[in-house]
């Protein structure tokens, strides 16, 4: 099989031949359809995650079909369509485990980090992570879900409940939760680069009720603001923008240093907090609101060898809601 591979952080992903791994008792062999570029990828490139071994294929965003099962994995049935996210194992014994706080086990394992991931023909993983998927939908469109949807969906359940809600940085995570939190009565506020009118753009299309730079102030006091973009210095401009009482939510695994800020823009029981990894029940529970919403990612295509170009695109700002890269067959529906 073909797999686009890290050999050591800040060199472009070589495309390389391998032999399929070996398939474990508990896991799933799946030919990969799409695998959505994240951000995180660029954070792993760049060497901007601890304990990232290498070589190492990325890719968490990954969607494709069964082909051979282990032993001991009866879950999915050949041929169907699963999806692959972030989380890929976790240990079961931990205090954060048995306290139904998955996504914080300190041995947990994760798919194109810690495990090799989608950006290959085929990829094996634990079928006890895998999700199922909303049927009719292509596989490109599927993938953003793994995480940009996953990840964005947990952020939105921290940010509690309210009536306005800014989304600073309009681009894979942004455009999905646009939809949801729409759909749920609030009214989205987009903070997008400076001049970046492309994305402010795109965010009005999505339904946004003010568009602007995150340099800018909204008209009205926010009730909750959630950072997608991995700039510290935007989590004062965030706490300057929420109401007294309202909640900043950092979503990324990695963001810039937190420059200082003065006391008062915490005072009033503002609150900030970051949301970590995912659970698999986050997921189920966000894929079952996906299927009810008939969500839907903007998503721009590539192949597989063109990983590197893809990746200089969402670092240079300059998708339309996700990159994807098609493997295989994907795009069938």
């Amino acid at each position: 099989m073909k797999a686009m591979r890290l050999h050591a952080k800040g060199t472009p992903l070589r495309l390389e031949e391998q032999s399929p791994p070996a398939l474990g008792a508990q896991q799933v062999r799946i030919a990969v359809e799409a695998c959505g570029v994240c951000r995180t990828d660029l954070h792993l490139l760049d060497g901007e995650l601890p304990h990232a071994s290498c070589p190492i294929t990325p890719g968490h965003e990954v969607v494709g079909l069964v082909i051979e099962r282990g032993a001991a994995a009866g879950r999915f049935t050949l041929g169907q369509r699963v999806g692959v996210p972030w989380l890929a194992q976790t240990c079961g014994v931990c205090r954060d485990c048995r306290e139904g706080r998955e996504n914080l086990c300190p041995n947990a394992r994760f798919t194109g980090y810690t495990v090799d991931g989608g950006y290959a023909e085929q990829i094996i993983a634990d079928a006890r992570y895998c999700l199922a998927l909303p049927q009719g939908i292509p596989a490109p469109e599927l993938a953003p879900l793994l995480c940009a949807g996953l990840i964005g969906y947990r952020a939105y359940r921290a940010a509690g409940a309210g009536t306005r809600l800014g989304l600073y940085g309009f681009g894979a995570a942004a455009h999905l939760l646009a939809q949801v939190a729409r759909s749920d009565g609030w009214s989205v506020y987009a903070f997008t680069r400076p001049g970046d009118t492309a994305s402010q753009d795109f965010a009005r299309e999505l339904g946004a009720v003010w568009v602007g730079g995150s340099d800018q102030a909204p008209p009205a006091p926010l009730d909750a603001a959630i950072l997608f973009a991995p700039a510290g210095e935007l989590v004062p401009a965030a706490l300057a923008a929420v109401r007294s009482g309202g909640r900043v939510i950092c979503a990324g695994i990695h963001m810039s240093d937190i420059p200082a800020f003065p006391y008062a823009l915490l005072w009033g029981e503002r609150r900030v907090e970051s949301v970590a990894n995912l659970t698999r029940a986050d997921g189920e529970q966000f894929m079952r609101r996906a299927a009810e919403l008939g969500l839907r990612a903007t998503v721009e295509c590539f192949p597989l060898q063109a990983a590197n170009e893809a990746l200089e695109r969402l670092r240079a700002g300059q998708l339309r809601g996700a990159a994807v890269l098609v493997a295989g067959g994907g795009g069938a529906s």
